[in-house]
């Protein structure tokens, strides 16, 4: 099969970067060769296009099929938040009139405590569970897993490395590039796996951190606070800049910090973490301007590098950027001929469904399909703190400086009777409409199940679908989703 010469799809890379053609591709086989290195979203996803395409495909994997996202990251992050935001309803649940619930007993003590042990536990199970349904569609598609390690010889052979030492080389018409990333460390904060941790490293603890410092104020960072002060830790969130979530929409960032000061999370604003030492059960965290906080527990979440070393793309003339991510094109290829990559080796968004996008698509694409390319204005995203945050398409700050030309509206969520019959009144929900076609571009929701609500306006901004078409659907009283409509009859009908 040929791949799409649709000029349409031929996205350059630079305008000084040719991409470099395949010299050898196998034109004797009945079923085209892929190759996926990497068993992420981005991996499997990928494997099974190629498989449902008729490949013939192999799944290189050296830490288990799901890679980081199931076994160490989304899965098991997302798995503790979701304890954790039951405690936070509960919590909460006073205005309700239910009492008792997460005060003290006056004969039995404190009425709520977490097993943290019982937690991870429960939390590794599912990783471990998910990660062997992945292996069972891709056994049941005819992919075959190597877990080992795989490296470029030539751009369509691939040497794999198993556990034992064995290898195997592989001649592929197409290879897909989805390693993955790992988690930044720091020279001046060595992490142990006990005391000072990365954030895969958190569900062995067996014990609830008596005091956690998370360095870090990016999305990992407020996801973890969050979540580990509705566990009942004592939080202190550094940040180096001068509010939490520097990279979202400034409103729901001040809506996350105000319930941060509520719920009791320490903020250092403005302050580096300048050395991290580890003092026997305890941990001293050494801030810029001569601040020190003693904890039990530090977390650093100071971003991530990715997994593009060891694999033979120097030699292959593959390009990287100086962070050693992958530079790809909106189909997902590199400037190697037959060569894609998927992911957070890419830099391009780090989402698991952008993986998973980027597989199908760079598979589809490869195996002579007509695809779509990525559009990241359509990519809703999420940050699962409490409340959420979720967003799409264009934002507050486009507007702002004055790059898109939109209509805003926005209500606060504290105005919709089913978040008053829940006793919810943090949040809001915005909508951006475009000046020019009245269509919706882009929209943000800060509340509980915020990542559930988004699709609506993720389908709204995808279908160039208006403020009039949002607002004629019926939505179910009472409804969170009903704010969304409710704010889509504000706009006026000539935008």
């Amino acid at each position: 099969m040929g791949r799409v010469t649709d000029p349409s799809l031929a996205l350059p890379l630079e305008p000084d970067s040719p991409r470099v053609p395949r010299t050898d591709r196998s034109t004797d086989r009945d079923h085209p060769v892929a190759v996926v290195i990497g068993g992420g979203p981005g991996g499997y996803e990928a494997a099974l296009s190629a498989a449902r395409h008729g490949a013939e495909v192999h799944l290189v994997e050296s830490r288990g099929v799901g890679g980081a996202a199931v076994l160490t990251d989304v899965v098991p992050s997302k798995t503790l938040i979701a304890t954790a935001d039951i405690l936070d309803v509960v919590k909460e649940s006073g205005d309700l009139g239910i009492r008792g619930a997460a005060g003290e007993d006056p004969e039995h003590g404190t009425t709520l405590r977490v097993d943290l042990a019982a937690v991870n536990a429960r939390v590794r199970e599912l990783a471990a569970a998910q990660s062997a349904d992945v292996s069972a569609a891709l056994e049941a598609a005819g992919v075959r897993v190597h877990h080992g390690r795989g490296r470029f010889l030539e751009a369509d052979r691939v040497q794999i490395t198993a556990a034992d030492d064995t290898t195997e080389i592989i001649r592929a018409d197409v290879v897909l590039i989805a390693t993955g990333a790992t988690p930044r460390e720091l020279p001046s904060a060595p992490v142990d796996g006990e005391r000072v941790l990365t954030w895969t490293q958190l569900y062995d603890l067996e014990e609830l951190p008596e005091h956690l410092v998370v360095v870090g104020s990016g999305v990992t960072g407020a996801e973890f606070a969050s979540a580990y002060r509705a566990l009942g830790s004592e939080v202190t969130l550094v940040s180096s800049r001068d509010r939490v979530l520097p990279g979202a929409d400034t409103d729901a960032a001040d809506v996350l910090e105000r319930a941060f000061a509520r719920r009791g999370v320490t903020v250092r604003s403005r302050a580096r973490a300048e050395q991290v030492i580890r003092e026997g059960d305890r941990v001293r965290v050494v801030l810029s301007g001569g601040e020190e906080i003693i904890a039990s527990h530090v977390l650093m979440a100071v971003g991530a590098i990715p997994a593009t070393d060891d694999l033979g793309l120097d030699e292959l003339g593959l390009r990287r950027r100086e962070s050693g991510h992958i530079v790809v094109d909106r189909v997902s290829r590199t400037n190697i001929g037959g060569v894609y990559a998927a992911g957070d080796c890419t830099g391009v968004l780090p989402l698991a469904s952008v993986a998973a996008m980027q597989g199908r698509t760079a598979m589809a694409h490869a195996l002579g399909e007509a695809v779509a390319p990525l559009l990241t204005r359509r990519v809703a995203q999420a940050i699962f703190t409490s409340p959420e945050i979720a967003s799409v398409g264009v934002t507050q700050e486009d507007v702002d400086s004055g790059d898109v030309q939109a209509r805003v509206r926005m209500i606060p969520l504290s105005s919709n009777p089913r978040a008053k019959m829940q006793g919810i009144d943090e949040g809001f929900v915005r909508v951006f409409v475009s000046l020019g076609s009245a269509t919706v571009v882009g929209g943000v929701i800060v509340s509980p199940r915020a990542s559930e609500l988004i699709h609506t306006l993720a389908l709204a901004v995808t279908h160039r679908m208006t403020a009039d078409d949002l607002a004629a659907a019926f939505t179910v009283y009472p409804s969170m989703s009903g704010s969304v409509a409710e704010v889509a009859r504000r706009f006026p009908q000539r935008v």
